[in-house]
């Protein structure tokens, strides 16, 4: 190292002398975050306030029968805006799950609500209602929220399944089938000991329904 060197490092080393001397306040030290590399005064870094939860979303648990979207939309908005609102349904039978999702446009309503109505009593349910976290918020929590679901008919469905028009292939098919769940019947009949004469069952390809589509090979 050079004299030049020594002497610049020295020049450093009394500047920061000189400014840890001047924090001295009633003949204590004040706390420094950090020490400039340049010497100087040293500076203390400002306060990182916590940042407060910005979630409007809601989730609300055992909804009481009947207390669905309008009405939950009605009763809820005298605390605010309701911005969505959705209840868990049955995908097949389209009826509550018992619990739903709401968001409000102004976060502070949605604390609010939540100190409010929690173990709320309410139809004899007592409401379970929280504030979900930004970051736990789904980003597909909404799809489809405004759905109006329409069961399917299930007796329909399994109607048009039964008297579909089959191949000569899928008849034989389903009389093996046939045959074979009434001969377990027998031998259940058999080994219960019970004196019973099953019917029997014409399984002749020859009596075959009209709704009979026969291939062409």
């Amino acid at each position: 190292m050079g004299a030049k060197a020594k002497k610049s490092l020295k020049k450093k080393m009394s500047k920061i002398s000189s400014s840890s001397s001047a924090q001295l306040v009633n003949g204590k030290q004040a706390a420094a975050d950090f020490l400039p590399l340049e010497g100087g005064p040293a500076r203390k870094l400002p306060e990182l306030k916590e940042l407060k939860n910005k979630s409007g979303v809601l989730y609300i648990g055992r909804i009481p029968h009947g207390f669905y979207e309008e009405e939950m939309k009605a009763y809820f908005s005298q605390f605010g805006t309701i911005k969505r609102l959705r209840i868990a349904r049955n995908k097949k039978t389209g009826k509550s799950k018992h619990f739903g999702f709401m968001e409000f446009e102004d976060p502070e309503v949605a604390e609010v609500v939540a100190e409010c109505m929690h173990n709320y009593l309410l139809f004899e349910h007592l409401l379970q209602v929280y504030v979900i976290p930004q970051e736990h918020v789904h980003p597909k929590l909404w799809k489809g929220f405004n759905y109006r679901y329409n069961p399917v008919d299930r007796l329909q469905t399994e109607r048009k399944r039964q008297n579909k028009e089959r191949t000569l292939d899928e008849h034989r098919r389903l009389v093996g089938r046939i045959m074979k769940r009434d001969q377990k019947r027998r031998k259940k009949i058999e080994a219960a000991g019970l004196d019973y004469e099953c019917p029997e069952f014409v399984g002749d390809v020859k009596c075959v329904p009209k709704k009979i589509k026969f291939s062409q090979d």
